[in-house]
This record gives C-alpha cells, sequence and structure tokens, in this order.
C-alpha cells in the first residue's frame, strides 16, 4: 500500500492537516499570522544548516524555528512594534538561509523542494516523521487544550485562574516549531502558514464552540490537501500550492454562504 507515492503523500498531507488545525485556530484566536510566517521562514536556516553539519533536516529545521520563536517572544515590546520586528527577522532569516543554501559545495539541493514542498516525493521514513510531529502537537495541544484557551481570551482572567499566559505561549511556540518542521516536506516553508491560518479561518464561520472549529478545520485540511493532490496529479501543477488553492476556494466559498445567510436574517 505504501510503496504508491500517492497513498505516502496523501498521508503526509493529512498529517500535516491533522497537526495545523488546532494550532491553526491558536493562531487566527491570536492574531499570530505573522508570527507563524516568521517562524516557517527561519526554517530555511535551519535546512541550510542541517546540510551543513550532516544532520537531520528535521532537527535543524525546529531547532531553528524554535530559535526564532523564542527570539520573537523575548524581543516583543522592546521598543519595536510587533508587525515591524516579526517582518525584519522573517526577512532576515529567509534571507541568510538562501545565502547560506548558495555555500553549500558538494551537496545538490532543490531549493524550490523547500519554498514550495514536495510532497510527492515524501518516503516512508518522511512519513514517520511527520506522523510523530503530528502526534506530538495533537498530544500538546490536546493536554493544554483548557489554559491555553483562557490565556488566550483573557490574560488577567488566566493570571487569576493560577495559569501563566507565557508558559502557554511557549508551548504554543514548541508546537509551532514541530509543525513547521514537518511540513517543509509537503507544503514548503513559503505555503506553511496558509495551512496554518485558511482552514481554521475557513472553520470559523461554522463553528459555535473553540473545540468545534479545530475538528471542522482539521477536516478543511485534510478534504484540502487530498483534493489538492488530485487536482495536481491531473491538471500537472505544483503539489504544494494546489494544497493551498484548494483551502482557499473552500475558504471563499463558506465565507460567500455564510456572508449570504447573514444577509437573509
Amino acid at each position: 500500500m505504501l510503496d504508491d507515492f500517492m497513498t505516502r503523500a496523501s498521508l503526509a498531507g493529512i498529517g500535516v492537516a491533522l497537526a495545523a488545525a488546532p494550532l491553526g485556530c491558536f493562531v487566527v484566536w491570536r492574531r499570530m499570522a505573522y508570527f507563524g510566517d516568521a517562524t516557517a521562514h527561519a526554517a530555511i536556516l535551519g535546512v541550510a544548516l542541517s546540510l551543513a553539519l550532516q544532520l537531520s533536516i528535521f532537527v535543524g529545521a525546529i531547532v531553528v524555528a524554535l530559535i526564532m520563536a523564542l527570539t520573537v517572544t523575548a524581543l516583543a515590546g522592546r521598543g519595536y512594534a510587533m508587525d515591524t520586528l516579526l517582518g525584519v527577522l522573517a526577512h532576515s532569516a529567509l534571507a541568510f538561509g538562501l545565502v547560506a543554501v548558495s555555500f553549500l559545495s558538494g551537496i545538490r539541493i532543490d531549493l524550490m523542494a523547500y519554498l514550495f514542498g514536495d510532497i510527492l516525493a515524501v518516503s516512508r521514513s518522511d512519513l514517520l516523521v511527520i506522523w510523530g510531529g503530528a502526534t506530538l502537537v495533537v498530544a500538546l495541544i490536546a493536554w493544554r487544550w483548557s489554559p491555553l484557551l483562557t490565556a488566550t481570551l483573557n490574560e488577567e482572567l488566566a493570571y487569576a485562574s493560577g495559569i501563566d499566559p507565557r508558559r502557554e505561549q511557549l508551548i504554543l511556540t514548541v508546537a509551532l516549531a514541530i509543525t513547521v518542521a514537518v511540513a517543509i516536506k509537503v507544503v514548503g516553508v513559503l505555503l506553511i502558514a496558509a495551512m496554518l491560518i485558511i482552514p481554521a479561518a475557513a472553520a470559523r464561520s461554522l463553528a459555535r464552540t473553540p473545540e468545534a472549529m479545530a475538528l471542522i478545520a482539521a477536516v478543511i485540511g485534510t478534504i484540502s490537501a487530498v483534493a489538492g493532490l488530485r487536482a495536481a496529479y491531473f491538471l500537472d501543477t505544483p503539489a504544494g500550492p494546489s494544497i493551498v488553492c484548494v483551502a482557499a476556494v473552500l475558504f471563499a466559498a463558506l465565507s460567500a454562504v455564510n456572508w449570504r445567510n447573514r444577509a437573509g436574517t
């Protein structure tokens, strides 16, 4: 069964969708879209360092993504607006990563695969990494769901309930770094933020509870991954961008339906 490259690709896409769904909800609720983008951009520097040091791509990507996320958290509120800080760090990390890759002599690297994903080349070992990381992210979010939700809704309420919002932010940061690391192979660093944000944003108009929103986002992400792969196969288009295109179409359709329902009431 796993000898079929489309089966492996579908499983990889579903794994990333399941990891990105609950995390993407918190990204939307906390308005952290650019934060996720900055963390993803930093991952290309991790790829370059991994290749230079002959380490696992997953290890390099997760370490650098985590360092970037922690750096942004530490520097926030120290004289720079958050969007300015994220813009500087995101594009600087991407640029340094691309320059670092150019210095890797004797190593063949498909840069487009890391920028936009190469889901059709996913191997069995890649599947183990993707599903292992997805399981860890889902378990982490499920374990801290209530404290994370409280800290997201109101920091003062969180403190009153004995919850440290900074600790919950750190947990989200770790989960985000893991998701970025496992998603590189599927959609690439430039499209990871889209898989975090678009399914969650699409689910928002359908959900009545936070839990329902996370579940619906997972369903939308899964449909996007499978349908996007099929579209890429039949239309001969890039797989990663095709997955994001399907997610965007679903978001537009659901938003239109929601707008029509509101207009009719």
